[in-house]
């Protein structure tokens, strides 16, 4: 079994991964660790490799090229990417959503804990809720101008949860009764 984990900034997809990882006995990767280890090792933060990926297309390309090649390497796994649902159709899709407010707040505390290397240093959650938006609509412009799709549409996915005032134990059962279900 494959199962890619998509969704918004801050709704989760690394605490869920790693928490599906666990009690599915699967390896995780992570697509936001591979490009947060290219932009450390270029001396930019996660939000300027971003940004250079609005011309540069190796920012993602790379990136999906790993994914692809892993969906057709490898039969179990979890993985949690942007696009790792397009690049592994065959893979049960999973997208978490959260409230824009939520999602900046969970950032902003981790940034404090250290959790969330090669990101800005925030002052704000409203800040936050600002980059996180603008991380969006990049995310968005890249993924239309290089493969035509807009990872948004819920119809792309095979369970949808908002994760705004779940805790990832919540999600994680919600995921396993599925994954029972679709068995």
């Amino acid at each position: 079994m494959i199962i890619t984990i998509t969704g918004l900034p801050g709704a989760g997809k690394s605490t869920i991964g790693k928490l599906l990882s666990e009690a599915l006995h699967l390896p995780r990767h992570s697509a936001g660790d591979l490009r947060r280890k290219m932009a450390e090792d270029r001396g930019m933060t996660i939000h300027e490799f971003n940004a250079l990926g609005e011309t540069e297309d190796f920012t993602d390309k790379d990136v999906d090229a790993y994914q692809e090649a892993l969906g057709k390497e490898q039969d179990e796994f979890i993985i949690d990417g942007r696009l790792s649902w397009y690049f592994i159709p065959h893979s049960f899709k999973l997208f978490l959503s959260v409230d824009p407010k939520e999602a900046a707040r969970r950032i902003f505390n981790d940034s404090k804990e250290g959790q969330r290397p090669n990101e800005d240093v925030y002052r704000s959650v409203e800040e936050v809720e600002e980059a996180n938006a603008a991380r969006l609509a990049s995310d968005m412009k890249r993924y239309q101008k290089y493969y035509g799709v807009d990872y948004l549409k819920e119809g792309n996915y095979d369970l949808v949860i908002d994760t705004t005032d779940k805790s990832p134990e919540e999600i994680l059962q919600l995921i396993l009764s599925a994954l029972d279900e679709k068995a």
